[in-house]
Formats: structure tokens, C-alpha cells, sequence
């Protein structure tokens, strides 16, 4: 098990920190602004991941050895954080940020950090070569927005970090990545220190220097520590970041279909069609918990094959039957209701034929 001093100490700084960041705000006026898509009154501070950045980064330069992946870890992690902060405080374009993600992604493609060779069952072995490249830009971008985009409630994008951080260095330990375990418990301890102040009701938002560095943490540190060997080691990190994935990209049929664009926000994610039924707290720790549940099967997964395989399964179609019972994507859009239906009927036209 990690030292209990991978926890504390950024935990400790991260603390002392944050309502630092909050006073300062105060005098850089970087207030969270409220509109029709806001779930908050008054003026928050809206900068808090640098209370989990220099916590994290302080502790980093205390307990990892730093190699060449770690470096390009922790140099496109400042890269991200650095265009948060920009963003937060004056505003950038979408293009801009995504060009600045980019950016990170070759940062971590330069410094080695990126699936070469997937080695799936029967032998067959599958050299990525430059689809490496493209697929490690990918991911980067893809998971780095999941993360931005749940982060709409209080404490939610922090819970539901923490959670996949702390799953994944537990995995680790089963891969022996000591490198790994550490990055991830102390990111984690850092993001557990600011929850504190963010948990509802929220007195500080990470923004998005919080949340463009969380995200593309989450994504290097899943590359570096599952890049190698099977598909389900490839899959492992994907089944933990399953909520913002499946949230990422029903916004994306969502918009399209209504004919609007990407960048343009709405108030249809997960977290908000929650909060309208089950209320502002219970709808973060139902999309924590479901983290949790994703990642408890990935070691139902190592102990028996055949039951982590029907537990994601039953997970993934609940959280199908919510997108298409809430409307999530569109009202016309329930291919498991329809097919539960067509069933139905087929099964009445066989039995009122005999």
C-alpha cells in the first residue's frame, strides 16, 4: 500500500492553499460568472486548480523520481494548467484551447508516453506506428474535455477524479508501476484537499485550470501505465472514465443533431438531467458512485473474466436505458427500448399463432 504521506501531504497543502486562492481572488476578480446554464448564486472564485496544481507539483518534486515520461507528464500538465488559468481569468476560444491540448498530447508523444503495441488474445499483435501519433492526440483531447465537461457540480469533476486516480494506482500495484502509484495517490491527495472547499455548497470552482490539468493527468498517466501488453490493460483506464466518455459523446450526436455546434453548451449532460430529479448532492455522489462501480469491475474483472464481463455490461445498459429514457441525445433516440419492444411484440405474434 502507498505511504500514508502520498495522501497527506498534498491533502495538507492543498488545504492551506485553497483559501489563498480564494482571498487572491478577490483581487484578480476571477469570479465564476452566472448564466442561464450556472447551478450557482454569488461570486465564486473560479481558479481553484492552483490550489491542486502547485499542491501537487510541490509534493511531486518531493516523492517522483523523474524520468523522461515523467517529465513530459508533468511539462504538458503545466502546459494545460497554464491555458486554464488563461481561460479562466480573460477568456479564450475553444480552438485555442483544443491547438493548446494538442500541444500537451506531443509533449507526451516526445517524452515516449503513448500505446505502441496492442496485443490482443490468439497471438495477434497490432503495431499502432504513426496511428500512435494520432490516437495519443486523440485521447489526450477526448479525455481531457470529458473531465472539463462534468465539471458543472459541486465537487463533482474532484469526486469523481479522486475515485479514478485512486482505482488506477490500485491497478498499478498489480502491474508493479511504482511511478504510476505515486503520480496518481499524490494527484489525488491534492484533488481530495480542494474538495473540501468544493464539495456542496461549493465556495470555490477549480475552473478550467483545474479541470483541463485533471483531465489530461488522467489521460497521460493512463497511457504511461496501460500501454503495454492486452486489450483489457488498454481498456481498464477507458471502463473508469466511462461516465465522461459516454457524456462526452452523447453531447456530441446531441448537438449534431440539433443542428448545433460542438463548442456550443447546453444544459443536457448527465449531471444536469440528475440534478433536475434527485437534487444538486445526490446527483454527484449517483455519478461518483457509478465511478466506483466501473471501477469495482475492473477487479471483478481480474478475479473472474466472466463475471466483471456481465457486471460492466449490466452497468453500461442502465446507464443506456437513462440516456434514452431522459432524452438525453434526442426523444427519438432508444435503440434498446425499441428492441425490447420489438421483442415484445414478436414474442405475442408467436404465442397468439399456436
Amino acid at each position: 500500500m502507498p505511504e500514508a504521506s502520498l495522501y497527506l501531504l498534498p491533502f495538507a497543502i492543498s488545504v492551506v492553499l485553497t483559501p489563498l486562492v480564494k482571498q487572491y481572488s478577490v483581487i484578480c476578480k476571477a469570479y465564476a460568472h452566472e448564466n442561464k446554464r450556472t447551478v450557482h448564486h454569488g461570486l465564486i472564485s473560479r481558479i481553484g486548480g492552483v490550489a491542486i496544481y502547485l499542491a501537487f507539483m510541490i509534493c511531486a518534486a518531493v516523492f517522483v523520481r523523474a524520468d523522461r515520461a515523467v517529465f513530459g507528464i508533468l511539462a504538458g500538465g503545466s502546459v494545460m494548467f497554464f491555458t486554464g488559468l488563461v481561460d479562466d481569468l480573460i477568456d479564450i476560444k475553444p480552438p485555442v484551447k483544443l491547438a493548446f491540448e494538442a500541444v500537451a498530447a506531443l509533449v507526451l508523444i516526445w517524452s515516449g508516453v503513448q500505446v505502441d503495441v496492442l496485443r490482443l488474445p490468439f497471438g495477434i499483435r497490432i503495431d499502432f506506428g504513426f496511428v500512435s501519433f494520432l490516437f495519443t492526440i486523440l485521447w489526450v483531447c477526448g479525455i481531457t474535455n470529458a473531465v472539463n465537461l462534468i465539471d458543472g457540480l459541486d465537487g463533482l469533476a474532484g469526486g469523481m477524479s479522486v475515485i479514478i486516480l485512486v482505482v488506477t494506482g490500485c491497478l498499478a500495484m498489480i502491474d508493479r508501476r511504482p511511478d504510476v502509484i505515486t503520480i496518481c495517490f499524490l494527484l489525488a491527495g491534492a484533488t481530495l484537499g480542494f474538495l473540501v472547499f468544493n464539495s456542496y455548497p461549493a465556495s470555490i470552482f477549480m475552473g478550467d485550470c483545474g479541470s483541463l490539468f485533471l483531465g489530461f493527468m488522467i489521460s497521460a498517466i493512463s497511457l504511461m501505465g496501460f500501454k503495454s501488453s492486452t486489450i483489457m490493460t488498454l481498456a481498464l483506464p477507458i471502463l473508469l472514465l466511462m461516465i465522461p466518455i459516454i457524456d462526452t459523446l452523447s453531447a456530441i450526436l446531441r448537438r449534431t443533431l440539433k443542428g448545433m455546434k460542438f463548442s456550443q453548451a447546453d444544459k443536457s449532460h448527465i449531471h444536469h438531467l440528475l440534478m433536475a430529479r434527485y437534487g444538486h448532492r445526490n446527483t454527484v455522489l449517483i455519478m461518483c458512485g457509478l465511478t466506483a462501480l466501473f471501477g469495482l469491475s475492473a477487479y471483478v474483472y481480474l478475479l473472474n473474466r466472466n463475471l466483471g464481463f456481465f457486471v460492466m455490461l449490466a452497468i453500461l445498459v442502465m446507464v443506456e436505458l437513462f440516456i434514452e429514457k431522459s432524452a438525453m441525445i434526442s426523444e427519438k433516440f432508444h435503440p434498446l427500448i425499441g428492441l425490447w419492444r420489438r421483442v415484445k411484440r414478436l414474442t405475442k405474434r408467436v404465442v397468439s399463432s399456436r
